[in-house]
């Protein structure tokens, strides 16, 4: 009773600090409310030093996070990532916030239109367990280059990298400009609530309702970052061992822990044991042993562990064939093989759920349209992949089915470019972050409408029953 109480006790400061927090950002902004580009390049760069002078110790916290994260993905997903995302907003900043001219009609001349973008404020983000790193720098940074201050939610299930994190904000940036809050469930719940000028989130679809919800209170605008059942659709035409091996990339990179990763493959059904094959090879090629293998990640926790055998064990019990890849994984550490899932059906949770781990589902298809039906009978993904090396076939499935992103003959990729918007559609999220978009995200674009001293409106002014008024609506009600 004792302990329980004083974890009450502890979340409650943490609340009210965050309380505290906020409204000293607020204040700072109102002091400052259009940072020049020169203090916004300063704030990046700062941003970059953080990671730069601290990449192994980032490195190791991720490692010790996942009881076993390989080194090149956290230098290949969060370190390069968030460095180059930094790098792009510092070359593009300036030309992003210059006023954009607009067109005037001849009704409203003389006249001069221009949209100015302007910072929000102070704009809330929560960042998930898989990406500790980039997903917290990756909006922190468009943040900062819109001219905001920004507070991040880091996540529970990584104690090691968000005390560090946290650590090297608080050493490279005042509180007023960067803060970052760590604690438990019941602390991110009460972070939603705080009535920031923007929120964005990423995480599980069914979290982000929550958050939705806790945002509508405060008409606080949200852009969420979910998830889904993102495919990957093997053409009739493309080589098994290209598409085998690089979707096996896409699905084995982080252990499958990525919201963009492959959650099932849709395969012609008469090459689907033949593509089976291809894969295996690919993955014995990759990780030609599990145990002690640096370069294969963990599953991050036991409770995520558990949930994805449970998973399996339900597929099983209704009729599901599940091959392993591998035989020397170690539940002890987490170090969990990919397992291959044939015969799944609709009744199984890990053909409703997104998977989240290195399970992939194996989905026969007949035709190409009879694919691209199954994924539209189902939430909106992410992702979707599509293997074909025709390009009137790659024409016809990208404008015929509908996901946050894509990539053609290539898994996960397409987050990496600077220069795209990043988001979902429906259930996998709403909004852009990444680049000029996330830019925007994080700015009011505010419309200026613009005359000097001669007014030519007089002309329509009151009484209206003038020979000018019935002459102007003739020329331009037509």
């Amino acid at each position: 009773m004792a302990t329980e109480l004083k974890q009450v006790s502890e979340q409650q400061q943490q609340v009210e600090q965050m309380q505290t927090l906020f409204k000293q950002q607020q204040a700072a902004f109102r002091a400052a409310p259009m940072p020049s580009a020169q203090t916004r390049i300063a704030n990046l760069n700062k941003l970059k030093r953080a990671i730069l002078d601290n990449q192994q110790a980032l490195i190791d916290a991720i490692n010790e996070d996942f009881g076993g994260r390989s080194t090149d993905e956290s230098l290949l997903a969060e370190i390069m990532p968030s460095i180059q995302g930094i790098n792009y907003a510092i070359k593009n900043v300036k030309r992003w916030m210059k006023p954009s001219k607009r067109h005037v009609g001849a009704h409203l001349a003389p006249a001069k239109a221009q949209v100015i973008y302007q910072p929000l404020g102070v704009v809330g983000i929560v960042v998930p367990w898989n990406y500790p790193l980039f997903l917290a720098v990756g909006p922190l940074t468009t943040a900062l280059a819109a001219g905001n201050r920004s507070m991040v939610k880091m996540s529970e299930y990584t104690p090691a990298t968000s005390t560090l994190f946290a650590r090297l904000m608080a050493d490279s940036f005042a509180e007023d400009e960067v803060a970052v809050i760590n604690g438990e469930a019941e602390v991110g719940a009460r972070f939603s609530e705080i009535a920031f000028d923007h929120l964005l989130f990423t995480g599980s679809t069914s979290v982000g309702r929550h958050v939705m919800r806790a945002a509508a209170d405060n008409l606080t605008p949200v852009t969420l970052e979910l998830g889904g059942k993102s495919p990957a659709i093997v053409g009739p035409d493309v080589p098994l061992e290209d598409a085998a091996e690089r979707i096996c990339f896409g699905k084995s990179f982080n252990a499958g822990q990525t919201c963009v990763a492959p959650d099932y493959v849709l395969v012609p059904r008469d090459k689907e044991e033949a593509f089976i094959e291809a894969y295996r090879s690919a993955f014995k090629k990759m990780f030609p042993t599990l145990n002690g293998n640096p370069d294969y990640t963990h599953v991050i926790n036991q409770r995520q562990h558990s949930r994805l055998n449970a998973w399996l064990q339900d597929a099983i019990e209704k009729g599901a064939k599940v091959t392993s890849l591998s035989q020397d994984g170690d539940k002890a550490s987490r170090c969990m093989p990919l397992q291959i899932v044939q015969n799944g059906s609709d009744d199984m949770t890990l053909m409703q759920d997104e998977i989240f781990g290195p399970i992939l589902p194996i989905v026969p298809y007949d035709s190409i349209e009879q694919a691209m039906a199954y994924i539209a009978d189902r939430p909106r993904p992410l992702a979707l992949y599509y293997f074909s090396y025709d390009k009137s076939s790659q024409k016809f499935v990208m404008e015929n089915t509908h996901s946050g992103g894509a990539c053609i003959n290539e898994t996960l990729f397409h987050v990496a470019v600077d220069d795209m918007p990043f988001g979902g559609v429906g259930p996998s999220g709403m909004g852009h972050y990444h680049g000029q978009e996330g830019f925007q995200t994080f700015s009011k674009a505010k419309g200026v409408f613009i005359k000097q001293k001669f007014n030519a409106a007089r002309m329509i002014f009151p009484p209206y029953d003038k020979p000018l008024n019935r002459m102007i609506y003739k020329l331009f009600i037509r």
